[in-house]
């Protein structure tokens, strides 16, 4: 079935050619002359559409949800239907990236936190310089509040370091009960255990092979590999150092999180404390 305006064009196919009149044209291809008459008076939203491709192109990665709540902050009032049909109007749509679809398997639900500081969750991720030397980053998640606590860069990060950098995390923001963790070589070291041990904190190793058991971080690594690492270009180690950790306060500060209700994690901790304070007093 054809859409009015291409029934408008063949109206104006049959007048060029036959000389036919307006209606008897629209009776011939089925089309209303009322239809044919209507022109749509909807207003063109031009600064909505200035806007939203500003901050498409300064967040290329984020879907028209979350472009939504940025126009909200500003005291925009917009329809979140408005906005997504000025999003597709102007070509805005994120590129969907092919995935590899996988045998279904029983998947392991870790019980979820009630508080924060109750669980942390860490990983590695890497990524490469322009020169093509690798390097890696471990990114720590408070998986309450989705905060992330740090992104740790250097070409090499071995268990000492990591215990160094839980223990300035510990001096931040307090003692967690539990980390999750895989099996990987620095996180299964002596080190690492002697320090849990001291520190009183627990150590949980996901199943081999099962990251979906770790789907807090997880899920972070695959934003942060999203929006960031694959969105810059790294000029050496402290280029990558202050762009990662600038991502880390934006993530933290400015994007909204669909799981905390479109809240940043400090705007949720904020509500959370203020909560607390409310039911203490």
């Amino acid at each position: 079935m054809k859409g009015p305006a291409a029934l408008r064009s063949a109206v104006e196919e049959l007048r060029s050619t036959f000389a036919m009149k307006r209606r008897r044209a629209c009776r011939v291809v089925g089309l209303a002359p009322a239809t044919y008459y209507y022109r749509g008076r909807r207003p063109k939203h031009e600064g909505l559409r200035e806007k939203l491709r500003e901050l498409a192109a300064a967040r290329p990665r984020w879907g028209y949800r979350r472009l939504h709540v940025l126009l909200k902050r500003e005291g925009r009032s917009v329809n979140h239907k408005l906005v997504y049909r000025v999003y597709r109007e102007e070509g805005l749509a994120v590129r969907r990236k092919k995935r590899k679809r996988l045998a279904a398997a029983v998947r392991v639900v870790l019980p979820a936190p009630t508080r924060p500081g109750q669980r942390w969750s860490m990983d590695y991720t890497s990524d490469s310089l322009v020169n093509a030397r690798q390097f890696r980053t471990l990114n720590v998640v408070d998986d309450f509040t989705r905060e992330c606590l740090a992104i740790e860069v250097d070409f090499s990060l071995p268990a000492q370091r990591v215990t160094r950098v839980l223990d300035r995390l510990i001096g931040l923001h307090g003692k967690p009960e539990t980390i999750v963790m895989d099996n990987g070589p620095e996180f299964r070291s002596c080190a690492l255990d002697a320090w849990a041990y001291l520190r009183g904190v627990g150590l949980h190793f996901i199943q081999p092979g099962k990251p979906v058991e770790n789907a807090y971080v997880e899920s972070f690594n695959g934003r942060f590999r999203d929006e960031c690492l694959s969105e810059n270009w790294f000029l050496n180690l402290n280029d990558a150092k202050e762009k990662i950790e600038a991502h880390r306060i934006d993530y933290n500060e400015v994007r909204p999180h669909s799981s905390l209700d479109n809240k940043t994690p400090r705007e949720f901790i904020r509500c959370i404390t203020g909560l607390t304070l409310s039911a203490v007093q």
